[in-house]
């Protein structure tokens, strides 16, 4: 092909991959996922990625390479579903860019630009994983990982240094950046909390000694703090433990921030146990009571979303992350999970039925004797 067939090669099927219709896929009646990703590394703007000057691109070679499009925040905007995701380039730094799509499901285009997001303090080596909360003092909170070498041992090139980075916004576009989230250990996967308690702004931490381990860390935390501008954590109470054996036996941390409903808030979270492949991610659910968020009040024992089919295959294998979904109205929930590090999916419900499923699925019996006790039950029920 010369230049221009090229040009009008990779325009049309850039189009088709973006106008291409996805269709659910039933399943077990908690959830539907639908069959194509609603995002990849394709569907970046090929102004992005190409230099399209034949004078200074002849071979119209792909100049700056994207790997991944994964872990999103969400939130519905004047009409649209939009994400803000993390993109990763060839060259394994993030950077965050909008999408928007009419149905949620399907047609998501990117935005002209990524998002230029200012510094605070020591320039990030990486920032990723954006939780969304439209908070009820107006403004749209983004909290997001920063990673930074440690200074500590430089002599390990792979020493780094996480901390929960908070920025804001009015239009998704132009950002003010405040200082990181202060506290006495390293902090990821931060959520705020969309309503004021007792006055303060609420956290949903995950305290943790290294930047990969958990360590001490005991779980998903929670912090009250006076001054968003200058956030620190003074305080902290773990609300949803790790435990021996279960799907969160290594780390667990919460996934979007949760979901007001009349029985008390829905909460979407991951959870993280070593076996022979490594480290495998799943989605979980529990809820906490609307007078008290720290009070656990349902916990559905087992996983909600895990790996399926080509879900196992990239470049971080068996991982299911989720840190968006949106609610409408009319209740219908749109989860979008990110596969094994690599492509973002959406799978849709209501809050009638995750709340259904919280409350009357199970809680884990922590030992088989009473996991098969409760299929035994489920047995009986049903002659």
């Amino acid at each position: 092909m010369n230049f221009e067939e090229r040009l009008a090669f990779l325009k049309e099927n850039h189009r088709k991959l973006i106008e291409k219709k996805n269709a659910p896929v039933e399943g077990n009646g908690i959830f539907e996922r639908w069959e194509n990703p609603v995002l990849t590394a394709a569907h970046a703007p090929l102004e992005w990625r190409y230099d399209l000057n034949p004078s200074t691109n002849p071979f119209l070679m792909e100049r700056i390479g994207v790997n991944a499009v994964l872990n999103a925040g969400a939130i519905k905007w004047n009409g649209k579903y939009v994400v803000v995701a993390r993109v990763e380039g060839n060259d394994r730094k993030s950077f965050f860019a909008v999408a928007e799509s009419p149905n949620g499901v399907d047609n998501f285009k990117f935005w002209d630009r990524p998002v230029t997001m200012p510094e605070w303090g020591e320039p990030a080596t990486n920032i990723y994983d954006m939780r969304l909360t439209a908070h009820e003092d107006g403004w749209i909170y983004g909290v997001f990982c920063v990673e930074r070498k440690d200074h500590s041992a430089e002599g390990d090139l792979s020493a780094a240094t996480a901390a929960a980075g908070i920025a804001r916004t009015k239009d998704l576009v132009n950002w003010e950046r405040l200082p990181d989230l202060r506290s006495a250990s390293q902090q990821r996967n931060v959520v705020l909390h969309p309503e004021f308690v007792d006055g303060k702004y609420a956290f949903y931490t995950r305290p943790q000694d290294g930047f990969i381990d958990a360590g001490s860390g005991g779980g998903i935390g929670w912090a009250l703090v006076d001054d968003i501008e200058n956030a620190v954590v003074t305080e902290e109470k773990i609300i949803n433990r790790r435990f021996y054996h279960t799907i969160k036996e290594s780390k667990n941390g919460e996934g979007p921030h949760p979901i007001k409903t009349s029985r008390g808030w829905l909460h979407l979270a991951h959870g993280v146990r070593g076996c022979a492949s490594g480290l495998r991610y799943v989605l979980y659910m529990y809820m906490t009571a609307l007078d008290d968020p720290t009070k656990v009040i349902a916990q559905p024992g087992g996983y909600f979303i895990a790996p399926q089919g080509e879900e196992y295959i990239g470049d971080v294998m068996n991982v299911t992350f989720s840190n968006g979904w949106i609610a409408d109205p009319d209740g219908k929930v749109f989860i979008y999970y990110a596969s094994s590090d690599t492509r973002l999916h959406v799978a849709t419900s209501s809050i009638d039925r995750l709340v259904d499923y919280c409350f009357n699925t199970p809680a884990d019996g922590y030992r088989t004797g009473l996991s098969v006790e409760t299929i035994n039950k489920l047995i009986d029920k049903n002659k």
